[in-house]
């Protein structure tokens, strides 16, 4: 197969697709179908998929029919859940979407979760909760649990307390390009199960993946929201609260200048503000004593920072429901140092003109600087933020904003660090050198012989891809 794209359309004769359709559980759509576009839609609208045929995989078995279908027609491979994580599956490509495999089974006694491709957060948190139990949830209930965690998985409830998500995966299912359904653990198919945590869909389509839980029934979090005019206060106060953080304690601070759209709640709509997010695994009392000079830097606009049930973590960040056009970029900085916390005041306080809609710097440090036996090839293990900026809208908005964060990502170069966050990484950012950019040399050099090792012909190269090692 040619890893080269064609602007010519692969046309998928019906017939032969009901042929397709006949040896799988779920469905085989073509261009035009019904069901077509639903079923290629993805969170990000910005990033439209028009694939050849896309395959509604009911399990390992219906993938492999796909593959083998994609390889006899030379089509390209591409797979998406809920459509966060960039996927351009353009028309010379089979797109398998996971979302019909969406079985959760809680192990209490060993307390582990094995969850289907399709599975979303929510779906676990509830499930876990029965026993006592809870993961390692990112910000929102409706992210896919699988490729968020193939990209490293940043806890936003318990990252610092227990680390990377993909550092606590136990096992997984892949049906990698040759056909083959594969099990993957630290003593079958070892580098198969290190590469996987770390190079997204590079590597075959994850069909179950297994891995640890936690005995938490509950947070103190929530968020704290300031006028943006008080922008720096808020964040040397950050600073410090980061700098003596306990690994307990989980946060991030947003400047967010929000668009008059429904997507956002409406006492913030077109303002600009500060939140910051609080996730805090021990007593009220505690958490508010580490709180409190954040609480005095400035007057607070919403405080919702309280006691709250694991099953509610998706109050912290309140993360919209919808889908909605967005570009992203993202950097990794150091920690919070007065010359740092000036420059970033200057490029997005109050006084800056700032098209990005949001802002953010995640808390690392802790637990996730921690390289546990076993981990994977993702996280990142030497930097204390994640700078994550987002800009919501059509091209009109999103390439100004997009040519803005480029030039703070220059003012910002002294401080930035080797190694990018994954699932923060943008359809802007799908260029090889890029891509390389994200990982230490070492761990790129050892994914790039993983993938000539089970996708020597690049089959799954519509992402952020690694091409194989020559």
């Amino acid at each position: 197969m040619e890893n080269a794209i064609t602007d010519v359309p692969a046309v998928v004769d019906p017939a032969v697709a009901a042929e397709l359709a006949h040896r799988v559980a779920g469905v085989v759509l073509l261009p035009g179908d019904e069901s077509y576009a639903e079923e290629c839609a993805t969170y990000n609208p910005a990033v439209p998929n028009n694939p050849a045929v896309v395959v509604g995989a009911a399990g390992p078995s219906d993938v492999q029919a796909a593959l083998a279908f994609a390889k006899q027609h030379d089509l390209a491979v591409a797979v998406m859940n809920t459509g966060h994580t960039t996927v351009v599956a353009d028309n010379r490509t089979l797109l398998v979407t996971t979302r019909r495999m969406d079985e959760v089974t809680i192990d209490p006694v060993a307390r582990r979760a094995r969850v289907g491709a399709g599975v979303r957060w929510q779906q676990v948190v509830d499930a876990a909760a029965q026993h006592g139990l809870a993961p390692l949830t990112g910000s929102s209930p409706l992210v896919g649990v699988v490729g968020y965690t193939l990209g490293g998985g940043l806890s936003a409830t318990m990252g610092r307390k227990y680390g990377w998500a993909s550092d606590h995966v136990t096992g997984l299912d892949i049906v990698t390009a040759d056909g083959q359904a594969r099990h993957a653990d630290a003593d079958s198919e070892p580098e198969l199960f290190w590469a996987v945590r770390g190079s997204k869909s590079n590597l075959g389509i994850v069909t179950a993946l297994e891995f640890e839980l936690f005995p938490v029934r509950r947070l103190y979090g929530g968020a704290l929201v300031f006028p943006g005019d008080h922008a720096e206060p808020v964040l040397r106060a950050y600073a410090s609260l980061t700098a003596q953080a306990p690994d307990e304690l989980t946060t991030s601070i947003a400047f967010m200048r929000l668009p008059d759209v429904p997507v956002f709640p409406e006492p913030l709509r077109g303002t600009f503000t500060v939140h910051v997010r609080v996730s805090f695994l021990g007593d009220a009392a505690d958490a508010d004593a580490l709180l409190a000079p954040l609480r005095a830097a400035a007057p607070i606009m919403i405080d919702t920072v309280g006691d709250l049930p694991y099953t509610g973590f998706a109050a912290i960040y309140s993360d919209p429901e919808g889908p909605a056009p967005f570009a992203e970029r993202t950097l990794s900085l150091p920690p919070l140092t007065d010359d740092l916390v000036a420059q970033l005041t200057e490029s997005v306080g109050p006084v800056a003109d700032v098209p990005a809609n949001i802002i953010e710097l995640r808390h690392l440090g802790g637990a996730l600087r921690d390289t546990p036996v076993g981990a994977g090839a993702a996280g990142l293990r030497a930097a204390e933020f994640v700078l994550w900026v987002v800009t919501v809208g059509g091209p009109d908005l999103t390439g100004p904003a997009l040519r803005w964060t480029g030039e703070l990502f220059d003012a910002l170069k002294p401080w930035a660090l080797e190694g990018k966050h994954l699932n923060f990484i943008g359809q802007e950012d799908l260029a090889e050198q890029a891509v390389r950019s994200a990982y230490p040399a070492a761990t790129y050099s050892r994914l790039a012989r993983a993938k000539a090792t089970y996708d020597p012909a690049n089959v799954f190269r519509l992402n952020h891809n690694i091409p194989p090692a020559s």
